[in-house]
């Protein structure tokens, strides 16, 4: 079982439109509403791919029975922690241009509930029991409110010192703070390395968060595919063409596809292959959590590892 973890769990609302006009009225052609979340992210993309996973994290409110429900709907186990604030809502708007353009999409995030020491010290016990069964761990997004920033750290140090294989990703001081807890993996992007690491190229930056403890870091960058430092020499996964689309979420496919080469102990070079395909195969779909299978397929075995 694959465990996915995610303190700050929302309701994610889609929007798609003809074109946004930001000075008028706009008339919503889809509504997407789903329990979201990097970690929940990940959990679809795993279960989709026939893994076994669980859902952990912090709900609360209205919002927070609506995200469970949600999930009970789509087959994903959850274990949720319950906290007495409000979980939060997330908004996407996604024009879908009919001339053919290309697709953009604007995301409006809320910070989230405030979390009491005493919740988080409930649900650290409830992680604990929970780490005790599982494979591998997700660690991901943001922190609500409340939470220190080095609440990641300690997650991994609970799972390493069980000798459960965590990823973290991560932005901002919760990023900087996160090789502490020796995690197998660190996953910024190139935007967030450069914040965490000032100064440097990405693989300084990866060399340097690598240094404080973390035991590889793969950077996503996009197009230009995957840059990973690790224990066995670093790895470039260079992508053979651009997939438009929504890339909202498109780092959780991939995050996903990291944790499947964690649990089969893959070689560097598959599960980077793997995990580039994942991530551009989700840019394909409107909505985070999900992946095209023709365009893994197509571009799979076109991934150049060097």
């Amino acid at each position: 079982m694959i465990l996915t973890v995610t303190l700050n769990l929302a309701l994610d609302v889609t929007y798609q439109v003809p074109r946004v006009d930001w000075d008028g009225v706009n008339r919503v052609s889809a509504v997407h509403r789903r329990a979201g979340g990097k970690g929940v992210n990940v959990a679809r993309v795993l279960a989709a791919l026939g893994r076994d996973v669980l859902v952990t994290g912090l709900a609360g409110g209205p919002t927070g029975e609506a995200v469970e429900a949600d999930l009970r709907a789509a087959g994903l186990p959850t274990a949720l922690y319950g906290i007495a604030a409000e979980s939060r809502t997330t908004l996407a708007v996604s024009d879908a241009p009919a001339s053919g353009g290309v697709r953009r999409t604007a995301l409006f995030n809320e910070p989230g509930p405030e979390v009491t020491a005493a919740e988080l010290d409930g649900f650290t016990r409830h992680y604990e029991s929970l780490v005790a069964t599982a494979d591998a761990v997700v660690i991901s997004g943001s922190l609500p409110r409340g939470v220190p920033a080095d609440t990641y750290a300690g997650l991994a140090a609970i799972a390493a010192d069980r000798g459960v294989p965590a990823i973290v990703d991560a932005d901002g001081e919760p990023l900087s703070h996160a090789p502490k807890g020796r995690p197998s993996i660190v996953k910024p992007n190139a935007e967030e390395l450069a914040r965490a690491v000032p100064g440097g190229t990405p693989a300084e930056g990866a060399h340097a968060l690598r240094g404080r403890g973390a035991q590889a870091v793969v950077v996503s960058m996009g197009a230009d595919g995957l840059l990973a430092v690790t224990g066995e020499g670093t790895f470039r996964a260079r992508m053979p063409y651009t997939v438009r689309g929504n890339p909202t979420g498109a780092g959780d496919s991939l995050v996903a596809g990291l944790a499947l080469g964690l649990v089969e102990r893959a070689p560097w070079p598959d599960r980077l292959r793997r995990a580039a395909a994942l991530g551009a195969a989700a840019v394909a779909t409107p909505v985070a959590g999900e992946f095209d299978p023709d365009v893994y397929a197509d571009i799979h075995p076109q991934i150049i590892i060097t």
